[in-house]
């Protein structure tokens, strides 16, 4: 199995870095998911993500930078960087936002899954900057790390999550750095930065509200049209357990329960309102506020997937800008 190390050992973290210098992959928290790390630089440690993912080859990775120096870092990924990007790095930087901005001819094609585009993130994690500091030391510019777990899987918001997903994976060919669990819970916000205006590609913890507010213009929706690159965590199906997810409001949800009764054994409850179900329904309830369902989401979705059951119902999050990343992810999970 996987080598599964305490990141607070400064062992670790060296042993991480050594190993993405040398083209190994390394399992590395962040604030928003775990991500399966590899030097963004080296193609066939790139390919060795997507192969251990079953990710297809075309679909970007994001290319994570330290922040000591993030504009030189950026400089060796990106041709361009408009200075409305420039504003979102200044208030985002580090933390859950992506930008995807045009890639320089000469890097990270693999990654970037082919285009002339490159997605680039400063992560706010610890553990996630101690070792892009460790790996930049030893000439390791940027890191591809999609998240750690299966093509199209619910994403790891703990170490244990990560070794489970990669259980076949022995430990001279994953290192896993147990940060604790993700702060953040869902993904970056993706905001495309390679047409004129910023476009919001993925929504995250960050509103466009906010977003808005630091680019210094409007935040375009990802339906205005025109090519949009490729990113990560936008296809239609994602996010998604072996059990089926179904989206309903509360009315929804207390009826069928009712017409099910005690036949509802096979299915595991996700809801804000108190619903009256079977003894023994696997249930957990969803917090009011949106930052801590976010935190708790695919934990959660984890949780009642390995009860069993074979249709998890989940009530639809309120409506608001705040929910909107944990509407996205659960749309897709139930796509």
């Amino acid at each position: 199995m996987a080598l599964l190390l305490d990141a607070r050992d400064a062992t670790a973290i060296e042993q991480a870095a050594q190993r993405l210098a040398r083209g190994g992959l390394v399992g590395l928290p962040t604030e928003t998911v775990y991500g399966l790390a590899a030097d963004a630089e080296n193609a066939t440690a790139v390919r060795a993500i997507f192969e251990a993912k079953g990710r297809p080859a075309d679909h970007p990775l994001i290319v994570h930078v330290a922040p000591d120096a993030p504009r030189q870092a950026i400089d060796a990924f990106a041709s361009a960087v408009p200075a409305f990007a420039e504003r979102l790095i200044a208030a985002f930087w580090p933390g859950p936002l992506t930008l995807i901005l045009p890639r320089r001819a000469d890097v990270a094609a693999v990654a970037a899954g082919g285009q002339n585009s490159v997605g680039l993130r400063c992560p706010a994690h610890p553990v996630a900057q101690a070792v892009l500091r460790a790996a930049a030391a030893q000439g390791v510019r940027g890191v591809a790390a999609p998240s750690a777990n299966r093509f199209g899987r619910v994403s790891p918001t703990t170490a244990a999550h990560v070794a489970e997903e990669f259980a076949a994976l022995g430990d001279d060919a994953l290192l896993i750095l147990d940060g604790g669990a993700c702060a953040v819970g869902i993904e970056s916000a993706i905001v495309d930065c390679t047409r004129g205006h910023p476009v919001l590609l993925r929504p995250g913890v960050l509103t466009p509200a906010q977003l808005e507010a630091a680019a210094g213009e409007p935040v375009w929706g990802r339906d205005i049209g025109g090519a949009a690159p490729r990113a990560s965590g936008t296809l239609e199906s994602h996010y998604a357990p072996r059990a089926k997810v179904r989206l309903m409001d509360a009315k929804q949800l207390r009826a069928a329960m009712q017409v099910l009764g005690n036949d509802a054994k096979h299915i595991a409850l996700y809801t804000r309102t108190p619903i009256e179900a079977a003894r023994g329904t696997p249930r957990r309830r969803m917090p009011d506020d949106a930052a801590a369902t976010a935190q708790e989401l695919f934990a959660v979705l984890r949780e009642l997937d390995a009860t069993g059951v074979r249709l998890i119902w989940v009530e639809t999050p309120p409506e608001g800008p705040e929910w909107d990343g944990v509407r996205d992810r659960l749309n897709r999970a139930a796509a």
